[in-house]
């Protein structure tokens, strides 16, 4: 099945609140933000537990995370077309606008491109952000094609980290307009986009590897948001693995677990679906 790239512009509590405002901290932790976006990752082997092919019209549109690039959702992609699916792994500068409009700008027209080519049905398959785009899109948009909705550890309702250090220079910096958007408040669009009514599967984390942003975040988590956060009113499915944020798109078993949620609405295997 084909393959496509759309490019854009590219990437370029008490105690614990002030240790974070001291300088000390300030220079690993800024790092710590940064560093866990680009860290390397061996993918292993992928296969399938269900080999029936997609329909022929089936699209896929893959987006990747803040501060990512196409590349990360490579391994994802490849699996997909391996079943059947066309891909399409949209490439959006995450960093330089807010929520609504990378939505506007950037996923609408991969949509639209999806319709051109004949699409049947059009699928997402997100990491991070990635999940609020197509939330804020499909909020926004009425999709005749739409088919079903995996969510890689999304922030559906907003990360402490955040509320804690969003208002940060070096936050900014680093995150953009879209990621200070991402705070936990009855009124961030994540919160404000409110449930689905369409079928969407949720892949969190529970692995962190980043101590400084999990000491903000309650409960358990991925280094980035919690597992409670990644619920969603009216998803069809949430599964927890045992993953970190930055890595989860690549793992094997979130790779089979996406593919068995297109294919079957649910995260149980085929033979324990009704």
């Amino acid at each position: 099945m084909d393959h496509a790239v759309l490019f854009q512009i590219p990437q370029q509590r008490s105690i614990v609140s002030s240790v974070l405002r001291s300088g000390i901290i300030l220079l690993p932790l800024f790092l710590s933000l940064t560093a866990l976006f680009i860290a390397p990752y061996h993918t292993s082997a992928h296969a399938s537990d269900d080999q029936r092919a997609a329909s022929p019209q089936e699209h896929v549109i893959l987006i990747h995370g803040m501060a990512r690039s196409a590349s990360c959702m490579q391994s994802m992609a490849e699996a997909l077309q391996k079943a059947g699916y066309h891909t399409t792994i949209l490439d959006y500068p995450s960093r330089k606008k807010t929520i609504h409009a990378l939505s506007e700008q950037h996923l609408s027209p991969a949509v639209k491109a999806c319709q051109t080519k004949g699409a049947t049905k059009i699928h997402f398959v997100t990491h991070s952000l990635g999940g609020i785009l197509v939330r804020d899109y499909l909020h926004h948009h009425k999709l005749a094609e739409l088919g079903k909705v995996v969510m890689l550890a999304p922030p559906n309702q907003g990360s402490e980290v955040v509320d804690t250090i969003g208002h940060w220079k070096a936050f900014a910096l680093v995150n953009g307009p879209a990621g200070k958007q991402l705070g936990t408040a009855d009124n961030s669009p994540p919160n404000a986009l409110g449930g689905v009514t369409y079928p969407v599967g949720i892949i969190a984390g529970d692995r962190s590897i980043n101590p400084i942003n999990s000491w903000m975040i309650p409960g358990s988590d991925d280094g980035k948001v919690s597992i409670k956060h990644t619920k969603l009113e009216g998803m069809r499915d949430h599964i927890v693995i045992h993953c970190t944020h930055p890595m989860i798109m690549k793992r094997s078993d979130a790779i089979d677990l996406s593919l068995r949620f297109l294919r079957h609405g649910s995260f149980a295997k085929a033979k324990d679906t009704p």
